[in-house]
């Protein structure tokens, strides 16, 4: 018991600083010397207070990502599994951003902001080769990435 009590401070000392998930938050403790039952006790005990959430923080990452064009696609999936959300409510959050998500409108939006001296029918190869690969590194579509510039040389 007194170290369950030790491990729930130090637990919420780590939630104020990010939002974690449980498999961030248990591997932390773990390495912080808490031991398997205490966390599984420290755990339990945050989400019924609702301080810890995956279903919830996924749902952050992803929208606060395809918000702000940071990644969307496989990039996004790879975000979710590296900070431990499971891959079902991994698939769920997905699901539900994808609703009101338009891939294209996001890319044409980022090629203005970020790429706005790039012109896609003068660019050499090369420099069209770099703004499609950091597209592509972001999860958007090839498609959608070559779509997006082909209408912007339209326009």
């Amino acid at each position: 018991m007194v170290r369950e009590i030790r491990a729930f401070p130090l637990a919420l000392d780590i939630l104020s600083r990010r939002d974690q998930s449980e498999a961030e938050l248990s591997r932390k403790l773990l390495l912080r010397g808490i031991g398997t039952e205490e966390i599984t006790a420290v755990l339990e005990r945050l989400r019924d207070l609702g301080y810890l959430n995956d279903r919830r923080l996924a749902a952050r990452i992803v929208g606060s990502a395809l918000a702000d064009g940071r990644m969307t696609g496989h990039r996004l999936r790879q975000e979710l599994s590296r900070r431990g959300i499971p891959p079902s409510l991994a698939a769920d959050a997905l699901t539900e951003a994808a609703d009101g998500f338009d891939e294209r409108a996001a890319i044409a939006a980022l090629l203005a902001s970020k790429f706005a001296t790039f012109d896609p029918t003068a660019a050499a190869p090369r420099e069209r080769r770099r703004v499609v690969s950091w597209f592509q590194r972001r999860g958007y579509s090839l498609p959608a990435i070559l779509e997006t510039l082909r209408l912007a040389a339209e326009a």
